[in-house]
């Protein structure tokens, strides 16, 4: 994998050290011993095409037994079996599922949360947002899809709100880390999402900026992810924004909006440790 320089202000990654595949680390959040945590590049597994070579997306469109070898290696890699690993059939919503030891529906769910050790939760994306989430006073973990829906639909603070609700976390304790995904220089948007967005009331001089030459909105989804964990109580030193943007890195990083929808994905998952 080609270097790549982050955006300014944002935390440096670390590569997860592995035999066979590449991934990808957040300094803070993997200095937890408590917990792991990786984010997938498109190194290191055995598919071809738009899904080469490590696509671990179940629901991408890539061929079923080639999916399943890249779980496994990804599941080698992490030293746990394929079937402790749980991804959602993400619909775009703002649906939460918390797992434990008897539910485990992930149906058109967006984000994941459980105190389970040995449980890893994860999200797939190819542009849209990945948040991963640990509160390690009550040793918690969320993983969150936030496509730019998702985002309006406050799917991130949603999911603060259900660890605190539901397991009594507290927010300013918690760390969260903005993965690789599309950077607001590559993603431009048409009024209608413009519009979703001043809906919700965030301030628009922060997460939008227009194209001098072409007159077009650029919204900043690491940004507008980032207000919604702060405005949830967590504390400016304790998110990571990778910077890394995955439709500028696409040899790296799946990219839809580079490679279509028939590609491969980025697998973002966390756990605690047993």
């Amino acid at each position: 994998m080609k270097s790549m320089k982050n955006t300014s202000g944002t935390t440096k990654m670390k590569k997860l050290k592995s035999n066979t595949v590449e991934m990808l680390q957040f300094s803070g959040l993997g200095g937890e011993c408590n917990i792991s945590h990786f984010i997938t590049t498109r190194h290191g597994g055995v598919s071809q095409g738009n899904y080469a070579t490590m696509n671990p997306g179940e629901f991408s469109g890539d061929d079923p037994a080639s999916v399943r070898m890249n779980r496994q290696l990804l599941s080698d890699a992490m030293g746990i079996s394929p079937e402790r690993i749980f991804a959602p059939c993400q619909v775009h919503e703002a649906e939460i599922s918390c797992i434990d030891a008897q539910q485990q529906e992930m149906h058109g769910k967006d984000a994941l949360v459980t105190n389970i050790p040995g449980f890893c939760i994860a999200v797939s994306t190819a542009d849209c947002v990945p948040v991963l989430v640990y509160a390690p006073d009550k040793k918690v973990v969320a993983a969150i899809h936030a496509g730019w829906r998702g985002t309006v639909k406050q799917i991130v603070a949603k999911t603060i709100r259900c660890m605190v609700d539901r397991y009594s976390c507290n927010p300013g304790l918690m760390m969260a880390g903005i993965a690789p995904s599309i950077s607001k220089e590559a993603f431009e948007v048409g009024e209608e999402v413009v519009d979703a967005f001043r809906e919700t009331g965030v301030d628009m001089n922060r997460i939008m900026e227009r194209n001098a030459q072409t007159g077009k909105a650029h919204i900043d989804l690491w940004e507008a992810n980032r207000i919604q964990l702060l405005q949830s109580g967590l504390l400016p030193e304790r998110i990571e924004v990778s910077g890394i943007c995955t439709y500028r890195h696409h040899e790296d990083f799946f990219s839809a909006r580079r490679l279509g929808i028939k590609s491969g994905r980025i697998l973002s998952g966390i756990m605690i440790k047993e």
